[in-house]
């Protein structure tokens, strides 16, 4: 019991549920209910096979590309870092406001699998720890499981978490939503930049017992 909820802490903690209503606002704003609905189960549907995935060939995946997870980390954490710019710098009308009905149903769906899926879910933490966790060398198909099993149940967290973000988007309106985005912006690319920084100092070792 406490290995589940030792994972579970650590898995909710590194996906965090909560940080990603600040995007999921961004991604949808301007949009109806029932297309937020659509946006929010794409992106948990998409994010649960990305990290799925990589507990099962990962490792393999990696390792055969020759591809360090730092650097797998830092990349993710670029991309996040210019998504967090435009939620900065972005108009402060929504843009899905201009666009015309369908193309803004497009560009919410598109939304939905970047930033919402990856790297906002399904980031370089997230699918760091997904493949450390299931370690075909050090964890039995079980445990493997159950790391799983906890990661769907978290991941349902944040398809919950993105449902109330539609009471909260319009409780604050368009206006609010602008300065919400430009706050989590800031939010999020400092969360990024601490991506960044945490990649260089795993790839240099920096800080590591010698």
């Amino acid at each position: 019991m406490d290995e589940l909820i030792g994972k579970f802490i650590l898995l909710f903690t590194i996906i965090d549920p909560i940080g990603s209503v600040p995007v999921f606002i961004a991604v949808t704003a301007g949009v109806d209910s029932a297309l937020r609905k659509r946006v929010a189960l794409r992106a948990c549907a998409v994010s649960a096979g990305i990290l799925i995935g990589f507990v099962l060939v990962g490792q393999f995946l990696l390792d055969a590309m020759g591809i360090q997870l730092a650097a797998f980390r830092v990349a993710g954490s670029v991309i996040l870092f210019l998504f967090a710019l435009d939620m900065i710098f972005g108009q402060s009308k929504p843009e899905s406001e201009v666009l015309d009905a369908e193309r803004a149903r497009k560009r919410a769906l598109d939304l939905a699998i970047y930033p919402m899926a990856i790297p906002s879910i399904a980031g370089p933490g997230s699918i760091l720890a997904a493949m450390v966790l299931t370690d075909n060398k050090s964890e039995s198909i079980a445990s493997q499981a159950t790391t799983a099993v906890m990661m769907l149940i978290v991941i349902s967290i944040v398809f919950g978490c993105m449902l109330l973000a539609d009471r909260i988007q319009r409780l604050i309106k368009d206006v609010g939503a602008s300065i919400v985005s430009r706050v989590m912006g800031l939010i999020t690319a400092a969360i990024a930049a601490d991506g960044v920084l945490g990649g260089i100092k795993e790839y240099f070792a920096i800080g590591a017992a010698a």
